[in-house]
């Protein structure tokens, strides 16, 4: 986690993050999280400081990496609330007492680095240089506990996923409708059972998308209402561990019925520039090599694609993959860019064509670079008709 050259090479005395639950770079550099603000900070000689409250001291030295662990009561945090009549002033303040007893005046922060408290310390003679945060690029590339961690959500979301296309698959059809146990089955209803199931392995997801028709016709649309027989349905899910804070991602688009000539010409171009893409995918490789392949196959088979018309409102409308972390989109993007896989690299495959009289299909695999080529995380079957 030494980010010391970087912070020397811009004459940075320290690095500085406000933390919160969400904030990937915060959990990645200190294996810990809470509610209320805390706030890590790496000095340009490598040295690291957790500040926390004083009621989660215990928990932080228990669960944190870092060593140094100090509290706001230790800079009489109380006490500058009552003088200051404003605990967001205090909590300045506080940072602004640890910063001067380290020597620190110069301080590097990332982009969405709380507006507030920066200014307030500006005001107390600190100088702020927001900065890309040095620690994205190491996230790239996971260890072996960090692709456990994904296995193990990448496990519970098949579950999620087993479950969804099983209601599906055992609806019944009266006049084009789907029917559970003789209630209309719902984009509401299937996502509600994915997120019942993800908690049974501890997990969460938000924004699950289970859209019918039409509807799947935009890539992210989460879905809504009746779903429907002969009709493509997209269901992506992508779960985060609620303890180890891993997500996962994976997409599958089924049928129920019979689907029309068009949509099974979509889903056979589908599987196939996936393929293509799994193919290519070892250290080494440009992003935009892979991106370019699924583009050929897509465009030989007469499907436009965002690679010829960045404006392009129907078939293949989005980049070929992204990393997957901490956060459900991270770098690598397997897009169109010149950036290098390495083993270690967790990324999605996921083409699809979409297409608003039609609707749309999507396949999504969750895979980890290795030295030779890939594995594939993710066992689910990719079975169009149910």
């Amino acid at each position: 986690m030494d980010i010391s050259n970087t912070l020397s090479k811009k004459g940075l005395d320290a690095y500085m993050m406000i933390g919160e639950p969400h904030n990937a770079d915060m959990y990645y550099t200190t294996g810990f999280f809470a509610s209320d603000k805390f706030t890590y900070l790496q000095k340009n000689s490598g040295d690291e400081i957790l500040l926390v409250s004083e009621m989660e001291r215990e928990r932080a030295e228990n669960e944190s990496r870092i060593t140094n662990i100090r509290t706001t009561q230790d800079y009489d945090y109380r006490s500058k609330i009552k003088s200051r009549s404003d605990p967001s002033i205090a909590f300045s303040d506080t940072l602004g007492e640890l910063l001067g007893k380290e020597g620190i005046r110069k301080i590097g922060v990332p982009h969405n680095f709380p507006f507030f408290i920066a200014q307030t310390l500006k005001e107390q003679g600190f100088w702020f240089m927001p900065i890309k945060s040095p620690f994205k690029d190491m996230r790239t590339k996971k260890s072996e506990s960090e692709i456990t961690n994904i296995e193990t959500v990448q496990n519970a979301c098949e579950e999620a996923m087993d479950t969804a296309v099983n209601l599906i698959s055992n609806s019944s059809e009266s006049d084009g409708v789907l029917y559970n146990e003789g209630v209309e089955l719902t984009s509401e209803y299937v996502r509600n059972a994915i997120e019942h199931r993800l908690l049974d392995f501890g997990c969460e997801a938000e924004t699950t998308i289970v859209a019918c028709g039409k509807q799947s016709s935009t890539p992210h649309w989460m879905g809504e209402g009746t779903l429907k027989v002969n009709e493509p349905i997209i269901i992506d899910i992508f779960p985060r561990s609620k303890t180890n804070r891993y997500f996962s991602d994976m997409s599958r688009t089924v049928v129920k019925g019979t689907p029309s000539r068009q949509l099974k010409d979509m889903y056979d171009a589908v599987i196939e520039a996936q393929n293509k893409a799994l193919e290519l995918v070892k250290p080494g490789v440009l992003c935009n090599e892979i991106h370019n392949a699924v583009c050929d196959v897509f465009e030989e088979k007469g499907y436009d694609t965002v690679r010829n018309n960045p404006k392009l409102k129907s078939g293949f409308l989005h980049s070929t993959g992204h990393g997957v972390g901490l956060e459900v989109h991270e770098l690598p993007s397997l897009g169109d860019n010149e950036n290098q896989l390495e083993s270690g690299n967790v990324i999605t495959v996921e083409p699809g064509l979409y297409y608003p009289d039609i609707g749309g299909v999507r396949i999504e695999d969750i895979v980890v670079v290795t030295e030779k080529g890939c594995r594939n995380l993710t066992e689910f079957e990719k079975k169009f008709v149910v």
